[in-house]
C-alpha cells in the first residue's frame, strides 16, 4: 500500500497588483519614490553548508533556518501519484493554515487527503507550477502541484501562462498592518512617523528574494504618511520615505535574508532592529508565539479591532486549480481542500487570526 502524503507547500508574501480587485486598497495608491539605499543583511552567525545538488528555480531553502539538509532524496514520476495533494501557497496566513489542515486531518474524519507535509516561505507557485519542481535543502520534489494560493498579480500570471484550470476563487483579505517592537516598547513607537527618527533602527522583508512583502510594507508606510492630515511640523511621506530608505546611518535599515515572518521577529527579539512591519496577522500570531519577547502597536484602530489608515494596504489571497495528469483520487482530494477553503469554518479561522473574506465572499 503506498503511503499518501497531503503537501502544502506554501509562501510568505503579497502582491499589490489589483487585477483581480482594483478595490483593494483603503485609498488610492500613490506612486512610491525610487529606493536608492541598500539594506544591512541581519542574519543568524551560521555556516552555509554545500547542497547535494544544485538548488531547483523553485527553491525554498533558507539559510537562517533548518533547510532539511539531514533529509536526502529526489521524488518524481510514479511517486507523485502517492501525493494526495499538493498546494503551493504563500505562507502570510501559516496560522491559519495549520488550523485548515488540522480541521482537514482531524482524527476518525474519514476522506480523500490521508496525510500531509507542508512547509511556509515567500511565493514560488508560478515557477513550482512551469518547471513542475521544487528543492527544499537536499530534498527534490519534482512534481507539480494541484492548487495554488497566490496574490492576485501572481494567479494572474499563472493563469497568463496557461497553467490554470478554471476560475479563480478569491479566498482571504486581510486586515492591513501593525508595528512589531520590543516588549515594553522601549523607544515608544506609536506612529510610522517614529520610523524616521534618528536611533531607530527598521527591518524589512528582503527586497529582492520577498519583492512583493518589501513593496507592500514600503507602500503602507509611505501612503499612511502621504494621507496624514497633521503629519509632525517639519515631515513629509517624501522625507520619512528617505529617512528610513536612503539613511546616511548603515544600520537603520536592516532587511532579513529570505522568509520575512520569521527575520523580522529575530531581528527585533535579539536587538539588531527596533521594529517592523508585519500584515496584522502575521503580527498577532507572533505576539501570541512571544508574548514575553513583542509588543504590537496598531496601524489604525486596536489590536482587537482593526480599523487599517487610509492608504494601508489590504492584502487579497486568491486560488486556482492547476493542470495536470491528475489521478481521479488526486482530483477528490484537491475538491476537498477546495471545499475547506470555502467553508464556514475556515472563516471563523480567518477571523480568529485577524483575517476576513474579500467583499462578494458568500456569507461575507
Amino acid at each position: 500500500m503506498h503511503r499518501r502524503f497531503f503537501l502544502f507547500l506554501s509562501a510568505a508574501s503579497f502582491s499589490i497588483l489589483l487585477a483581480f480587485f482594483p478595490g483593494s486598497l483603503r485609498a488610492a495608491e500613490s506612486p512610491l519614490p525610487p529606493v536608492t539605499g541598500s539594506p544591512v543583511i541581519d542574519q543568524p552567525p551560521i555556516l552555509n553548508w554545500p547542497r547535494d545538488r544544485k538548488p531547483l528555480p523553485a527553491d525554498i531553502s533558507d539559510p537562517s533556518a533548518d533547510t532539511l539538509s539531514d533529509l536526502h532524496g529526489v521524488l518524481r514520476g510514479r511517486s507523485c501519484r502517492a501525493i494526495d495533494l499538493l498546494l503551493s501557497t504563500e505562507g502570510n496566513y501559516y496560522m491559519a493554515l495549520r488550523e485548515l489542515a488540522n480541521h482537514i486531518l482531524r482524527p476518525g474524519r474519514s476522506g480523500p487527503v490521508r496525510s500531509f507535509l507542508y512547509t511556509t516561505s515567500p511565493p514560488v507557485s508560478l515557477v513550482q507550477a512551469r518547471t513542475k519542481a521544487l528543492s527544499i535543502g537536499n530534498l527534490s520534489l519534482r512534481c507539480t502541484p494541484s492548487v495554488a494560493v497566490a496574490s492576485p498579480g501572481t494567479i494572474r500570471k499563472i493563469m497568463n501562462a496557461g497553467l490554470s484550470d478554471g476560475s479563480p476563487i478569491p479566498v482571504i483579505q486581510g486586515e492591513g498592518e501593525v508595528l512589531l517592537v520590543r516588549k515594553g516598547n522601549p523607544l515608544h513607537i506609536r506612529s510610522v512617523w517614529d520610523l524616521g527618527r534618528s536611533g531607530v533602527h527598521i527591518v524589512t522583508p528582503n527586497p529582492v528574494k520577498e519583492k512583493g512583502a518589501f513593496l507592500a510594507y514600503a507602500r503602507t508606510l509611505y501612503q499612511i504618511a502621504k494621507n496624514d492630515p497633521r503629519p509632525p511640523a517639519g515631515w513629509t511621506a517624501e522625507k520619512l520615505f528617505r529617512a528610513v530608505y536612503d539613511s546616511p546611518d548603515p544600520g537603520k535599515w536592516l532587511a532579513g535574508p529570505r522568509i520575512h515572518h520569521r527575520d523580522e521577529p529575530w531581528s527585533v527579539a535579539y536587538g539588531h532592529a527596533d521594529v517592523a512591519i508585519l500584515f496584522r496577522q502575521l503580527g498577532l500570531a507572533t505576539k501570541k508565539a512571544f508574548p514575553g519577547l513583542f509588543d504590537l502597536v496598531p496601524l489604525g484602530g486596536t489590536l482587537r479591532h482593526a480599523r487599517p489608515l487610509p492608504g494601508s494596504v489590504i492584502t487579497t489571497s486568491v486560488l486556482v486549480r492547476i493542470k495536470g495528469p491528475w489521478t481521479p483520487e488526486q482530483k477528490k482530494a484537491r475538491e476537498e481542500l477546495i471545499r475547506a477553503y470555502r467553508s464556514r469554518s475556515f472563516t471563523r479561522i480567518l477571523e480568529r487570526w485577524g483575517m476576513g473574506r474579500p467583499p462578494g465572499f458568500p456569507g461575507s
